[in-house]
């Protein structure tokens, strides 16, 4: 399955006012990075891929449509799906994608 292309134009308006940003193609489907560093992802299977602290990983599942991203069969600490359900509308997206932006935005510039 291809990223949706809907949910990365609603990402990009999220971010128009940030500085940085980069898109790469990556885990099948389409990262945006800030200086260098993973923040959000319009996912291959739906909904996000997202960055985060990985010691709020255990805190953020809890939040209604989100999980542990698993990779190689294996869960993932600081990496979260966002499932299509828990960005449907702007609010939640902006929500999401900000949190994504301010870890990326704690890391070293790549």
């Amino acid at each position: 399955m291809a990223y949706d292309e809907a949910l990365a134009q609603r990402i990009r308006a999220v971010l128009v006012r940030e500085p940085n940003v980069t898109e790469k193609r990556m885990f099948g489907g389409l990262a945006f990075l800030i200086g260098g560093n993973m923040a959000v992802g319009a996912s291959s299977e739906g909904g996000l891929l997202l960055r985060c602290e990985p010691a709020q990983t255990a805190d953020l599942v809890r939040e209604p449509h989100a999980s542990t991203a698993i990779m190689r069969g294996r869960a993932m600490e600081g990496w979260l799906r966002v499932s299509d359900e828990g960005v449907q509308d702007d609010e939640q997206l902006e929500k999401w994608v900000t949190r994504g932006v301010g870890y990326a935005r704690s890391l070293p510039p790549k």
